[in-house]
């Protein structure tokens, strides 16, 4: 687990073996999601874009059915299924996130956008739960609303950089109904419109962390202290782009390394 990620210092408070199993997703996840890549090859040796797809879902029956996994990620995996009773469909979810990324360089209806985020992020978090131990409905619906929040919040971060890869993860229908458009997106300027916009889905994002804050079980609050950790820190680069007057072009919203640290310490210390 690379230092520059923001879930880093989420991860550090993980007894050993819980850790070990959530880095062991994370590069599972993290393969599946090279797999877009169809100029860059994928991982190296592994096929790529639409053939990347399907090779990850034959590695996932692989990992789940008893097979013989290919790659070093899905060998990984395989014990811990049986060793956290790890489910096979958030993992499925997972890599259909993947595909809706492949193939739409736009999202239409929120509705859309939404299931995206739950299958790119909430999803994740439903694995992550079981290997906390955690199996309860609050639970489930914390990891929900929080994945949904934090890829919002990633999808806000990250609007310049997507731009420029062709990719608009606002939704056209939020756009329509701000008054903005994806020309407007593309100059770069935070006009009132792109003001209006940003602004907007700040505020839907911020109603996904009190959601998520709301349906959290008491007795797992410290079973879930990583996932606490997450949200705090995504909350914190939510904020610097409210208090930065919903600007996502000058400068990145970016949570200092310190500053995180901070955060972990606190959550570990509240929890």
């Amino acid at each position: 687990m690379a230092r520059k990620t923001s879930f880093y210092y989420s991860f550090l408070v993980l007894p050993a073996e819980q850790r070990r199993a959530i880095i062991a997703v994370w590069d599972f996840c993290r393969a599946v999601d090279d797999a877009v890549d169809e100029e860059g090859g994928g991982r190296a040796g592994l096929p790529a874009g639409r053939a990347g797809i399907a090779f990850w879902r034959d590695e996932l029956a692989r990992v789940f059915d008893g097979g013989a996994p290919a790659t070093e990620q899905g060998r990984a995996l395989q014990p811990l299924v049986t060793r956290f009773d790890l489910l096979r469909q958030p993992f499925a979810d997972v890599i259909g996130g993947v595909e809706m990324d492949r193939g739409a360089a736009r999202y239409g209806p929120v509705g859309d956008r939404l299931r995206y985020c739950r299958r790119v992020a909430s999803a994740v978090g439903m694995i992550c739960i079981r290997i906390f131990g955690c199996r309860g409905a609050g639970a489930i619906a914390y990891a929900l609303h929080l994945g949904i929040a934090l890829q919002l919040t990633n999808i806000l971060r990250d609007v310049k950089d997507d731009l420029a890869r062709g990719r608009v993860y606002l939704p056209l229908e939020d756009l329509r109904a701000c008054g903005c458009t994806v020309d407007d997106l593309a100059a770069g300027v935070t006009t009132a419109p792109v003001r209006r916009v940003i602004e907007f889905e700040c505020r839907r994002a911020r109603g996904f962390y009190e959601r998520a804050q709301q349906a959290l079980p008491a007795g797992d609050r410290r079973r879930l202290v990583c996932a606490e950790i997450m949200r705090a820190v995504y909350s914190e680069t939510l904020r610097r782009i409210e208090r930065n007057g919903h600007d996502v072009f000058t400068a990145r919203a970016r949570v200092p390394k310190p500053r995180q640290a901070l955060i972990a310490l606190r959550q570990w210390l509240w929890t």
